[in-house]
């Protein structure tokens, strides 16, 4: 005689998830890797209250899509390049569009003035790197390169990892005797580029 054997739903780590015909479920996802609901960034804020010295620039002919109200050699950068660079989470039009524009052209115009400010750019990095949505770190870690090759032109075709490794390159090489150390701690699978 043949039995029709139908499958059992049983949960994990029971009885019935032993017995030959149990389906057990897998656990549920955890969503280390979703796109996390972001606050208003403090730009965000900024821009829509007037505070901030840009606008768009309608003219097409001249090619910047934005404008500076005021000179830009003259804006206080230890206020401005933080608050620039926290807006690099944005994904918004017109936020994004001002914000990596924006700090394009303070880091362009900055020279000397860059950095001082470096440390104060650590936790707008940081918030930027952790959206976990794809536009925010790429364009976070291309304006880390900027920070030290401000001339080079960045390649389009590279992926989030290439620029991140990059990144991570250029932060041990220039970042001082104990940069290694703070990398590794930070990204455990970081392998040194000064031993090649």
């Amino acid at each position: 005689m043949s039995k029709n054997r139908s499958e059992l739903n049983a949960e994990a780590f029971t009885i019935k998830a032993n017995m030959k015909i149990a389906v057990v479920a897998g656990p549920p996802s955890s969503g280390a890797f979703k796109e996390q609901p972001q606050k208003p960034t403090i730009f965000r804020k900024w821009y829509e209250r007037g505070d901030l010295p840009v606008v768009v620039n309608h003219k097409v002919d001249r090619g910047k899509p934005i404008e500076w109200k005021a000179d830009i050699h003259t804006l206080d950068y230890h206020h401005y390049l933080p608050l620039f660079f926290d807006g690099l989470r944005e994904t918004t039009f017109p936020y994004e569009l001002f914000a990596r524009q924006g700090v394009h052209e303070l880091l362009e115009a900055g020279g000397p003035k860059i950095l001082p400010v470096i440390p104060q750019l650590i936790m707008p990095i940081r918030n930027a790197m952790n959206t976990r949505n794809h536009q925010s770190p790429s364009a976070t870690a291309e304006v880390c390169r900027r920070v030290e090759n401000l001339g080079d032109e960045v390649s389009r075709g590279e992926t989030i990892g290439d620029l991140i490794n990059e990144t991570l390159r250029m932060f041990e090489v220039y970042g001082g005797p104990e940069a290694y150390k703070v990398i590794k701690y930070m990204v455990p699978t970081y392998e040194s580029c000064m031993n090649k």
